[in-house]
């Protein structure tokens, strides 16, 4: 059978914050261009995961009359509140001595998955074509340039064979295609290392950043106050990372915990740990006699500045979290990632128009980008993260705060992180076990039961998208020396030694179980482990996250 090809002018991966702000600008630049953008999610929005507090500052630029439009932004950060919590207790910090990267004010408390719903709606609106549940599984590459992507087959078995209703994937062909999957996107790592685009980079840093929606009970809602914390429960297991709780629309309660993914010890449980951080009683006394109503998990790109690839390749973009951009100093990557599809979107628009006078370069992208109030941003916050990692939560929150409240985040130097993430993991035998307490049902769950209210859906018989380079690796490596972390990591129960008792254990993947978090392709001591994209539309479906 041939595949169906189309042709456009721009196309577009991925309909997040980054990727529908290109297209929405490619349309205010060119109303002639055709720019299509494609979406893994059953729907824009079903698989957009974020905290969020949203600066406001890109969506200014790109469409100002924003609130005249109805944008779905309704709660104005009231007030910041950051503790450092202890087991037995907590200390409140006082606005002046915390970073200035971490106030809020002007900014707003909202669901991302609705915003990039409703620039969705925007961009159809001036002519965008947006296609969701069609993943995009491979780059067409010819001579040396990517000229587009191929979407995934529908309708094969688990040993790739065809069902009934077998559907070949369809070309998706352009004169430019930009690359917006988010955090790790399984193209864009390609394209990073096919073109070397890393080469004299330091490497990119991860934290998993697991979230619940909860209602909140009566009298526990302020709307507007958002609440940072540090310490407990990682800081007992020497790791970093941080908790949040926003009270936002609708009497909803947002509460996460944000683990880095640098952690040394392979019996932690990132989920496990978000768990114990809700039963601490700053955090509890919020979320008790309420209710649970949603639940998700997604990695984010940490590593900022220091970390960013070079965007440009033969014939594309990479953009937003799929070139890291996310500012981890203000614990915010929408407005970045926004901003970085409004600066390819310009990049491209010059380029299409000098194609006739033989003008057709993207690596104006580079001199834009340096120009831009986003590498500003981005490089006054470059020490953030690796402060934080060489001198732990006390010492690199003061190292933060001199640098960017006395210094405005220009310190004549550049401190560096040049551990891969899953390297920092140490042998099993050599780290303390941690025992986690059984879950309350109240304010902490299993897994199952929260992988239940992500909406998570995947068709089983279908190829497995979590892909092992050497099947015997789980077993002979990852569960001997390091107690296999899968089971631990994962925060969807993917991943499970059965048999360990037997002389035959062996790793068994429930993939329908997966929430796209692509922790696994991370943190895998042995990256063994590759992450790539099931039938389109499969997934979680996260109404409001």
């Amino acid at each position: 059978m041939e595949r169906e090809s189309m042709e456009f002018d721009v196309l577009v991966v991925g309909a997040g914050p980054a990727g529908l702000s290109s297209a929405i600008r490619l349309k205010q630049l060119n109303s002639e261009l055709n720019v299509c953008v494609v979406e893994k999610g059953s729907e824009v929005g079903a698989h957009i995961l974020s905290g969020a507090v949203f600066e406001t500052r890109a969506l200014d630029e790109l469409l100002p009359d924003w609130k005249d439009l109805g944008a779905p932004l309704k709660t104005a950060v009231s007030g910041d509140e950051i503790y450092m919590l202890k087991a037995n207790g907590q200390t409140k910090f006082n606005n002046a001595f915390v970073p200035k990267t971490m106030h809020n004010d002007g900014n707003y408390i909202i669901s991302l998955g609705n915003l990039c719903r409703w620039l969705a709606e925007q961009a159809e609106g001036l002519g965008v074509e947006i296609y969701p549940g069609f993943a995009a599984a491979e780059i067409i590459h010819e001579q040396g340039i990517v000229k587009g992507v191929i979407t995934g087959d529908m309708g094969l078995d688990h040993n790739g064979e065809p069902k009934d209703g077998h559907m070949l994937g369809m070309e998706l062909r352009a004169g430019y295609t930009l690359f917006a999957e988010g955090c790790r996107g399984h193209l864009g790592k390609q394209l990073i290392e096919q073109f070397g685009l890393d080469k004299d980079k330091s490497p990119q840093h991860y934290g998993l950043g697991i979230k619940e929606v909860w209602q909140a009970p009566e009298g526990k809602h302020q709307p507007g106050l958002v609440i940072h914390t540090a310490g407990y429960p990682l800081a007992e297991h020497d790791a970093t990372g941080g908790g949040f709780l926003y009270h936002g629309d609708d009497g909803q309660l947002l509460v996460g915990l944000i683990t880095d993914l640098n952690y040394k010890n392979p019996h932690l449980s990132p989920f496990e740990e978000f768990q114990r951080f809700k039963t601490h009683p700053q955090i509890r006394q919020y979320l008790e006699g309420g209710e649970r109503i949603a639940y998700g998990a997604r990695a984010i790109a940490k590593g900022g500045f220091n970390s960013l690839p070079d965007m440009h390749f033969p014939g594309g973009l990479l953009i937003g979290c799929d070139a890291g951009t996310l500012n981890f100093a203000k614990i915010k990557g929408s407005h970045t990632a926004m901003k970085s599809g409004m600066l390819a979107a310009d990049v491209v628009a010059e380029s299409l128009a000098g194609n006739a006078a033989g003008g057709l370069d993207l690596t104006q992208i580079t001199s834009h980008f340096k120009a831009s109030w986003l590498y500003d941003e981005l490089y006054r916050s470059r020490n953030f993260g690796p402060a934080l990692h060489k001198f732990g939560t006390m010492g690199g929150g003061a190292f933060n705060y001199i640098e960017q409240n006395w210094f405005g985040g220009k310190l004549p130097l550049t401190l560096q992180d040049e551990t891969y993430d899953h390297e920092a993991m140490t042998l099993a035998a050599d780290a303390t076990p941690i025992s986690y307490p059984k879950p309350d049902g109240k304010v902490s769950f299993d897994r199952l039961s929260s992988v239940f209210v992500s909406n998570t859906s995947h068709e089983e018989d279908q190829p497995c998208h979590l892909r092992l380079t050497d099947k015997a690796i789980p077993v002979a490596v990852n569960l001997a020396q390091f107690a296999e972390p899968a089971q631990r990591y994962c925060p969807a129960g993917v991943y499970e030694i059965v048999g360990e008792e037997s002389s035959e254990p062996k790793l068994q993947i429930n993939f329908a179980n997966c929430v796209h978090c692509k922790t696994c392709d991370i943190k895998d001591p042995s990256q063994n482990i590759t992450w790539v994209v099931p039938e389109g539309g499969n997934g979680p479906n996260y109404p409001n996250m």
